[in-house]
């Protein structure tokens, strides 16, 4: 390091004091940068991999795979260079003369894997071991004060402690090295609180614990609460201490406080003076929420007297670009994301997360399940108990934690769950993550029938810690409304917590900046690495509403009621914001005939976990409207979901779009093998055998839509095709035999040059997968579509929720779900009642509306993705493009389709012994006209 960049280090830190004017408050002097969007660059030296062997910069905090060093691995793999890969750092500072005499922490938030630390080449204490864990060193007496201080951190990848390892390192996810988390100085008086432990409850009870060091003389520690405008709240409160004390307590009662929660997050502030001759020698200041948490033993889990159910999801500290190295930004990012899907909990998986982290979930609302890390594997317990005291020191006041877990799947060390116990102030509830534990079944990836032990059929809460195992477009949404359902009627059910929430995706600068999720490994997400919001991320938002809209369909005789059940668990829906919307959608050909009024709705008042009505004072002519759309604000202006309702039924549309007469005349024609037939300038072939289309054309070109219908599941085996006329249409249609022919065809041909379709059929098993026909159409020649229905996610059988009726536009996209590009939403799979599309190709458009209700549009087979355990399985039709009546469901990771609810179970068909009056029918209306 040159001189003059000593100097600036040296100058910037001076600057970064406040001086003696605040001396009394504890200083926190930033050695590193906060994030990974402020970093400062320290010397750095690599013993194995990429960019190893020399002297060179890095940033911190960070990990230094992400910068360019070492090797990538995940927990699956084969580390090759373990043991070998080592990180050096190195950096200068100053601390100025006036701050001798003073206690001098230095801090570590978080390091990857074992840390030794030097000051000025001497050991600034044991070597840590265990990456999550903010850890300290007392280095006032190494320091050179007014001069240049050299910091050198020697990190190991692995740990030497083989339990670290069990714990950290062998698991399912990405492993990474370096300092990456802040770090930085601690400056306090001598004699100083060095520890606030705060437990304040609902009922107004307040109570501090403080570490008071090095009190030569007797005095007193005095206490202020402030509300969140930094009003006093009572009155000051102390305690007197002796020279001998080292914990002190303080105790004072609050009367009516505002309480905290994930629906109103109310926090107060408490600052707290040691008084020593007198004199302020040193204050801190902590904010708190007051609050409780009650196990009840074969009942529930009670907030502030309230039985409360966990909508949650697990997260890991991950992005893309920087790996563990995260920001306060990306930690308000992914609370608003997890609120906005309705969400009220979170769990740390599988270590405690970065402190501004739990700054957020405590300041927007949101349950935290803070965990001790263990994969599979667990700490010793020495090692243990020190990272247990460590992991409590420093999260211990976040109102926001409302249990701890002490490891995951089998990664339980027993002989630390007193350390839990004796060392929280609050008492917290402690678990096992998936085990049977102090009353809490926890088991991960149980069947929707949970037929396994005790689960969902003995007497402990449930509440798995994982479930809905995401994979690619697997698990999440798809599955959850029936498991949701079942929990909350369920009375010993608690909740539970989806796996997980963003796809782990790294970005590496060894591939030319792909991005990679190691495979399915990595793919599990509801958003992407970067948080594109995948279509589960929707469907999530509605199961997990609040505002719970029961089942009703829009009739002639509406009256503008719904039955509304409040989920809320503190929340009146009277301080929600209810608003509504009537859409008259624009058809295939001219979008500005579509147009929205807006109306306003009494919000309803209806106590958490009741049932009301909410009343739309509609418009008179609600019926000219196609679509009715209910929108829920929560008392934050937060949305909580937009609801729709269809009032034109898809005949209605249909009878508006399809211009079934015309001017003109309907010519035939033929060939040995082919029925001919033109109409306005749309000529169409099909064959006389199966009756299938075999090309159309106009004046501009051919389309290539053909060969359809092919029913599936079920025998194409229309036959006996005639042709005639019906007034000035031309009908073909094949002949019913009970036998060879069961299901039947017929094409309508009208002068306007529309083409009719319909087909009465019998599914060809009692179980199936899907039904209904589908058509050949090239997919290089697919530029996108429009169509109106339910959009713009596409769906699963057992994914139905989170989309609005509208009229919708998608260009073709190739993307699979959690992998790279990420685009969103994606262009192949299902969507659901489509009354009508509009194709949109390289040759000319062509438009295909639907006469019945629930016809899902099949786009083309999405790709197959990495799956191994041919859990996600989704069935699709051999054809192109498809018109749907029954549509597969998805898996999960660790569950196949049928064994997430009946959802996901296959259609059962029964054929009436081919009665054709009791054959299933589908009809649609073609215009090929190419306008």
């Amino acid at each position: 390091m040159s001189p003059s960049t000593k100097y600036l280090l040296t100058f910037a830190f001076l600057l970064s004091f406040p001086g003696f004017l605040y001396a009394q408050e504890t200083e926190k002097v930033y050695l590193s940068g906060k994030g990974n969007d402020q970093t400062v660059t320290w010397d750095f030296f690599c013993t194995a991999g990429r960019n190893s062997g020399k002297w060179t910069t890095i940033a911190v905090p960070s990990n230094w795979e992400l910068q360019g060093f070492g090797k990538y691995d995940y927990g699956f793999a084969k580390d090759t260079t373990r043991g070998k890969e080592k990180g050096l750092y190195r950096y200068f500072f100053n601390v100025p003369a006036a701050r001798k005499g003073k206690r001098i922490n230095l801090v570590f938030e978080g390091v990857m894997t074992d840390a030794e630390v030097k000051i000025n080449g001497k050991l600034a204490g044991p070597v840590h071991q265990g990456s999550y864990y903010a850890f300290k060193y007392d280095v006032s007496g190494l320091l050179t004060y007014g001069a240049a201080n050299q910091l050198e951190v020697a990190v190991s990848k692995h740990s030497a402690n083989e339990s670290v390892n069990d714990a950290e390192r062998r698991g399912d996810f990405w492993l990474f090295g370096g300092i990456f988390r802040p770090v930085y100085l601690e400056v306090l008086p001598a004699a100083n609180i060095s520890h606030l432990a705060l437990d304040a409850k609902a009922n107004g009870d307040f109570k501090a614990m403080l570490t008071v060091a090095k009190t030569a003389i007797a005095g007193t520690v005095s206490a202020q609460v402030y509300d969140s405008n930094g009003k006093k709240i009572g009155v000051p409160f102390s305690s007197k201490i002796s020279a001998r004390d080292s914990i002190v307590y303080l105790q004072s009662k609050t009367i009516s406080p505002r309480l905290w929660s994930p629906e109103y997050p109310h926090l107060y502030k408490v600052k707290v003076d040691l008084v020593l001759n007198g004199k302020i020698t040193h204050t801190v200041s902590q904010k708190f929420g007051f609050r409780s948490i009650v196990v009840k033993e074969k009942d529930g889990v009670y907030v502030n007297g309230v039985k409360v159910k966990f909508k949650g999801v697990n997260r890991h500290s991950f992005w893309p670009s920087s790996g563990r190295t995260l920001s306060k930004k990306l930690s308000i990012m992914d609370v608003n994301l997890m609120k906005d899907m309705n969400m009220n909990a979170v769990r740390m998986s599988h270590y405690p997360p970065d402190d501004h982290f739990l700054d957020v979930c405590d300041s927007l609302g949101i349950f935290v399940f803070d965990e001790l890390a263990g994969w599979h594997g667990k700490y010793n317990t020495p090692t243990g108990t020190k990272l247990v005291k460590e992991l409590l020191r420093h999260d211990v006041n976040h109102p926001s934690i409302i249990f701890w877990i002490n490891g995951n799947e089998g990664g339980h060390n027993y002989a630390l769950d007193a350390d839990f116990d004796t060392g929280d102030i609050q008492r917290r509830p402690v678990i096992h993550a998936w085990e049977n534990f102090r009353g809490f079944d926890t088991q991960h990836y149980r069947e929707f029938d949970y037929g396994i032990g005790n689960y969902m059929q003995g007497h402990d809460l449930v509440m798995p810690t994982e479930f809905l195992h995401g994979m690619f477009d697997g698990g999440h949404g798809a599955g959850l409304e029936d498991y949701w359902e079942a929990m909350w009627r369920d009375p010993l059910a608690a909740g539970g917590f989806l796996w997980d929430f963003s796809d782990e995706g790294v970005v590496r600068s060894d591939k030319n900046n792909e991005i990679d999720t190691d495979g399915n490994h990595g793919a599990d997400g509801i958003v992407g690495p970067y948080r594109e919001k995948e279509g589960s991320f929707f469907t999530i938002r509605q199961i997990w509403s609040p505002v719970f809209f029961e089942k009703r369909e829009i009739t002639p005789a509406f009256d503008g009621s719904f039955r509304v059940e409040n989920r809320f668990a503190f929340t009146n829906t009277m301080e929600c914001t209810f608003s509504g919307k009537l859409v008259k959608a624009a058809d295939p050909y001219d979008a500005s005939a579509g147009n929205e009024t807006e109306f306003s709705i009494v919000s309803p008042g209806i106590a958490p976990s009741g049932k009301g009505t909410v009343k739309l004072n509609l418009p008179s002519n609600w019926k000219s409207y196609d679509f009715l759309y209910v929108t829920v604000t929560d008392p934050h202006k937060r949305l909580i979901f937009t609801w729709s309702w269809p009032i034109s039924r898809p005949s209605v549309i249909a009878d508006q779009v399809v211009k079934q007469r015309g001017s003109g005349k309907v010519e035939t024609s033929g060939v040995d093998s082919l029925f001919i037939v033109t109409a306005n300038g749309v000529r169409v072939s099909f064959s006389k055998k199966t009756g299938q289309l075999r090309q159309v054309e106009n004046a501009k070109g051919v389309i290539g839509l053909r060969n359809g219908p092919v029913l599936q599941e079920g025998a194409t085996n229309f036959s006996g095709f005639i042709q005639k006329m019906d007034g000035n249409n031309v009908v073909i249609e094949s002949v019913f035999d009970k036998k060879n022919s069961f299901n039947t065809l017929q094409w309508t041909i009208y002068p306007s040059g529309w083409i009719k379709m319909k087909v009465l059929y019998f599914p060809g098993a009692y179980f199936t997968s899907f039904v209904g026909v589908n058509f050949g159409y090239p997919e290089a020649q697919m530029k996108g579509v429009q169509w109106m229905g339910n959009g713009p996610y596409r769906v699963w059988k057992n994914r139905m929720k989170g989309n609005q009726l509208g009229v919708w536009t998608k260009a073709y996209n190739n993307s699979a779900t959690g992998e790279p590009p990420f685009l969103y939403p994606e262009f192949k799979g299902y969507h659901s009642n489509m009354y009508w599309c509009r194709f949109n190709t390289t040759e000319q458009p062509f438009t295909v509306v639907a006469e019945q209700e629930d016809i899902f549009l099949r786009l083309y087979t999405p790709k197959v993705s990495d799956d191994p355990y041919n859990n996600l399985a989704p069935a699709f039709p051999s054809g192109d493009i498809s018109f749907m009546q029954g549509i597969s469901g998805i898996g999960t990771k660790t569950q196949k389709t049928d064994t997430t609810g009946p959802m996901g179970m296959k259609y059962s068909f029964y054929d009436y012994e081919k009665d054709q009056n009791r054959a299933k029918e589908l009809v649609l209306y073609f215009d090929f006209s190419g306008r």
